[in-house]
């Protein structure tokens, strides 16, 4: 009968299933181009936008820290190559801004917002549950606060007539003129405040991750509270330590609305950090170029912090 195919013979090629075959007899795919870009196409217009608004503005401004760019008085912008860099090196005030940042934070996110955030986390695990919701309610109003509400606010506590003062005054003891005797301390402490919230939540998550039977057992063992803190807790939250170091680091490194608000930088420069020192060379002394150069150099002091804090998040004990 024409049109059939006998049983155990090959079918026509001319037959409506043909498909096209490889050298090795198999259906031939999509090539390997083909495929990737139409694994990409619906991250398309995600990376758009990453490459418009985040990557061109950070190139923008790569290119703006090698000239001599200013915001008024200037016909034409130059390209110095790297003179902005020298001038930041030799520059007397811009390595009193470098000191006083990791001074500021030192003290403020790896001293103070680290530790504190943990013994608060430790303790409210210990605490009621009524105690519990009101310390959580106000340690995590003072992250809520705004930053430059949090600024005045801690303005009015350190000043010369402020709150502080009129508690140790009620103590007999003698009274300071804190922002002008020790303001990087002010700010430190205003950003310990501020910032111990988030430290406590991560902490609080870390925390709860811990096996009861391990704690336990220590305690069976005849552990103390001292060993079991640094033999079995700091080691089981080590992952969570580092990135919480990491996280306060980077936003403190930052911080500038906080010292703006409440010593704009001085007396003279003596709570200067890099932000608040690039913000002052390049919108109020209109030197674009070098702010911006100032920016870079800050943004290298903060990935070389990350680079450490990976370094240690890798080890392993």
């Amino acid at each position: 009968m024409t049109g059939t195919t006998a049983p155990g013979r090959p079918r026509s090629p001319s037959g409506p299933s043909r498909r096209p075959r490889g050298s090795a007899g198999r259906p031939r795919g999509p090539s390997p181009l083909r495929t990737g870009l139409l694994r990409w196409s619906p991250l398309a217009p995600a990376t758009t936008l990453l490459l418009l608004f985040l990557a061109g503005p950070i190139g923008y401004c790569v290119y703006i820290a090698f000239t001599d760019m200013q915001l008024t008085g200037q016909e034409s912008t130059s390209f110095v190559g790297l003179e902005n860099f020298r001038h930041a090196f030799g520059d007397p005030a811009f390595r009193n801004a470098v000191f006083l940042t990791l001074v500021f934070t030192l003290i403020s996110a790896v001293l103070g917002q680290n530790t504190l955030g943990l013994a608060l986390a430790a303790l409210i695990r210990r605490a009621s549950r009524p105690v519990r919701a009101l310390t959580g309610a106000v340690v995590i109003a003072a992250w809520v606060i705004p930053e430059i509400v949090a600024g005045f606010l801690l303005y009015t506590f350190f000043e010369r007539r402020g709150t502080l003062n009129a508690i140790l005054e009620w103590l007999h003891l003698p009274a300071q003129n804190w922002m002008f005797t020790l303001p990087i301390l002010a700010v430190s402490f205003a950003n310990v405040w501020r910032g111990t919230a988030f430290s406590m939540l991560v902490y609080s998550a870390a925390l709860s991750g811990i096996p009861k039977e391990v704690t336990e057992s220590a305690e069976v063992d005849g552990a103390g509270g001292l060993r079991r803190l640094w033999h079995i807790t700091l080691p089981m939250i080590r992952r969570s330590i580092g990135t919480n170091l990491m996280l306060n680091t980077l936003q403190t490194l930052s911080v500038f609305g906080l010292i703006w608000a409440m010593t704009r930088g001085g007396p003279g420069n003596r709570s200067q950090t890099l932000p608040v020192f690039m913000y002052d060379q390049a919108f109020l002394k209109s030197l674009i170029g070098y702010g911006t150069a100032v920016a870079l150099l800050l943004l290298v002091v903060g990935a070389l912090f990350s680079a450490v804090y990976l370094r240690l998040m890798r080890e392993e004990v």
